[in-house]
């Protein structure tokens, strides 16, 4: 009986040198597990929690009629399928049609300032800076600024937080967000839609609004740079009509026009794919353009990676790493590293294959954004290569 492995080795090696000949379009996909991977304090707390964790502090910084109100719509969503977009969503939805009349306890203009509230509240735990200049963002960043590349670096983010900004900026790398201007920048669509800024530029897409978004008096979208502009966080990006509007209707034909370019290569991190209209949308691309790849870095075992497995057992051309196994190629299997590809490639094996708890087995630990930084930021050390080292990504997943 033959049994599938996947050799560690052999893929990372050409991912390796992918990143460090610079000629491939490269973007990123980053969710809330990245900010979530910093510690900070005594005992260790992430300095920006994660969907979950943001939902339970947004909800016990509540009050009064307005924290029954939540628990309320929680009980209607389904107390295992909520989350603070969802009743963020619900509460906005109920502010515009309900009028004087009154559901969970609060009438239209209630429902209104209570999802006002809530975004102060999210921009309050998400509006924290960066604690060192030795983080997974400037290991990045870093990475990102010191190489020469045919194209520039797409980083599209789920997140609201201003840590890349932050990493971009202390690091002296220009970027582009979409928006032009100082005082009040305004969103810059068709600028979005081009590639003629240069390479060196990186460009930086909050797929679901940011810290320091807001609405002038036109109700146009504007960028203040301030920590309290959190109008636009948790944007209803569930609502097709939602994702219609500018700046996110740019925003997503941009990620769809990344996927849809021969030869890209979409990486993963800190994300679950549990957001449906995105992962759709990348399901979607894929299927339609067998020339670009998406690589998904994960958390956990790959047993609890459902939502990712699920378009990679679709798409050949989407892999799935985890650390005690991969889905590759459509093939699940667990990881077995074989000999050493060369005599000297132990010290960069150890970047992706290591043991995470004293006297623990070795695992695979890419999925895990502070070493995928720290992978990338070491490829700019001097390269060592086995020869047989695939260079496109649909044939590394296909050996």
């Amino acid at each position: 009986m033959t049994v599938n492995v996947h050799n560690p080795d052999q893929y990372m090696a050409g991912l390796r040198q992918i990143i460090a000949q610079g000629r491939k379009r490269i973007g990123f996909i980053v969710g809330a597990g990245a900010p979530a991977s910093i510690l900070t304090g005594n005992p260790p707390k992430s300095l920006i929690p994660t969907v979950s964790g943001l939902t339970r502090e947004v909800i016990d910084n509540l009050s009064g009629q307005e924290k029954t109100a939540v628990e309320s719509i929680i009980s209607e969503l389904g107390a295992t399928e909520y989350n603070i977009e969802l009743i963020l969503s619900k509460t906005r939805n109920l502010s515009s049609i309900i009028g004087s009349t009154k559901i969970h306890g609060l009438n239209g203009n209630e429902h209104k300032v209570l999802s006002e509230n809530i975004c102060k509240k999210i921009g309050s735990i998400v509006d924290k800076s960066l604690p060192s200049n030795s983080t997974p963002y400037h290991d990045l960043v870093t990475w990102l600024g010191g190489s020469d590349r045919d194209h520039a670096i797409e980083i599209f983010t789920t997140n609201y937080d201003l840590l890349f900004e932050e990493a971009f900026e202390n690091a002296r790398i220009p970027y582009f967000d979409g928006f032009s201007g100082s005082k009040q920048a305004f969103f810059d669509p068709s600028t979005v839609a081009s590639d003629i800024l240069p390479a060196r530029w990186a460009r930086l897409w909050k797929l679901h609004g940011s810290v320091g978004w807001t609405k002038n008096s036109k109700g146009e979208v504007i960028r203040d740079g301030k920590a309290h502009s959190t109008d636009l966080i948790f944007p209803e990006h569930l609502k097709y009509e939602q994702t219609q509007k500018a700046p996110y209707s740019a925003l997503f034909d941009r990620l769809r026009q990344f996927l849809m370019t021969p030869d890209t290569l979409l990486i993963a991190t800190g994300f679950s794919f549990g957001d449906a209209h995105i992962s759709g949308r990348i399901d979607e691309c894929l299927t339609a353009n067998k020339s670009s790849s998406v690589f998904a870095f994960q958390h956990n075992l790959i047993s609890e990676e459902k939502n990712a497995c699920d378009i990679a057992g679709r798409c050949s051309n989407m892999s799935v790493y985890c650390s005690d196994g991969a889905m590759i190629n459509g093939v699940r299997a667990q990881w077995m590293p074989g000999d050493l590809p060369t005599r000297d490639w132990g010290p960069i094996r150890s970047t992706y294959w290591d043991a995470i708890l004293d006297g623990g087995p070795p695992v695979f630990i890419l999925g895990k954004y502070d070493r995928l930084a720290k992978f990338f930021s070491a490829s700019r050390t001097e390269q060592i290569f086995p020869e047989t080292t695939i260079l496109n990504t649909n044939d590394i997943a296909r050996s």
